[in-house]
């Protein structure tokens, strides 16, 4: 039997007392501490049999720091053995060991997730950008990444549909997509724009009593039940 096999339940056993780890489909995911990446890299590869490196990459976890996940199968007996092993690294210092001598596929793969996240991989033997431009500034896969583009064009739903185009007409609070700043904040009208305008409160009708709050229930039941009969009149299986 293979040791993978006593998974997840060896797994202090077998990665170290630290290791935690769980079984989801057909995945088994285990998560070691810095200190132990290189050995649960070995462990994986001699004693799990995991010989296939698939992919290595990073999550950015708010308040947490990067995960860094190696994906690693083992193909014994024609059977397919897929591990996730997983470590995570502080954001104020994302540093980890290489893999590569370990799994010589994860040099491209480290490079990458240096670029894209910022994590620092030490004795790498050519730890350079791999995708992007000359001279790009920042990690565009941190959940910190200023989107540029969307400061200097307006996101595409900026606008309501039916709002109309008076700049001083009142509407609702915007909501701006992850990596959007404020303009306000941002970019080259910093400081420069006034607040933006408050949607004025409602105010009852003049005259119009007060309803209690049974009242305001049974008026949505009606307006419910009207609804319901009229769709059911124009439904073409009626």
């Amino acid at each position: 039997m293979n040791l993978y096999d006593s998974l997840p339940d060896a797994a202090p056993a077998v990665f170290g007392a630290e290791a935690v780890a769980s079984f989801a489909y057909e995945v088994l995911t285990v998560d070691v501490p810095v200190g132990s990446w290189i050995p649960s890299l070995e462990i994986a590869r001699d004693k799990l049999g995991c010989t296939y490196f698939d992919w290595l990459s990073a999550v950015d976890e708010p308040g947490t720091g990067f995960r860094i996940c190696a994906h690693l199968v083992s193909l014994e007996n024609h059977r397919v053995r897929r591990l996730l092993l997983r470590t995570t690294v502080p954001h104020g210092a994302p540093s980890l060991p290489s893999a590569v001598a370990v799994y010589a596929g994860a040099e491209w793969h480290e490079r990458e997730t240096f670029e894209m996240f910022g994590v620092t991989f030490t004795d790498h033997p050519h730890l350079v950008p791999l995708l992007l431009p000359e001279n790009f500034e920042g990690h565009p896969l941190r959940k910190d990444f200023v989107l540029a583009a969307r400061v200097a064009k307006a996101w595409p739903g900026a606008k309501e549909p039916g709002e109309g185009h008076d700049p001083d007409a009142p509407k609702r609070r915007q909501m701006l997509p992850p990596g959007v700043p404020d303009p306000n904040d941002w970019g080259p009208l910093k400081g420069q724009l006034p607040p933006a305008p408050t949607r004025p409160a409602r105010t009852p009708r003049a005259g119009a009593p007060a309803r209690t709050p049974r009242e305001r229930s049974e008026e949505r039941r009606v307006r419910q039940h009207c609804s319901s009969k009229c769709i059911n009149r124009w439904s073409p299986f009626h």
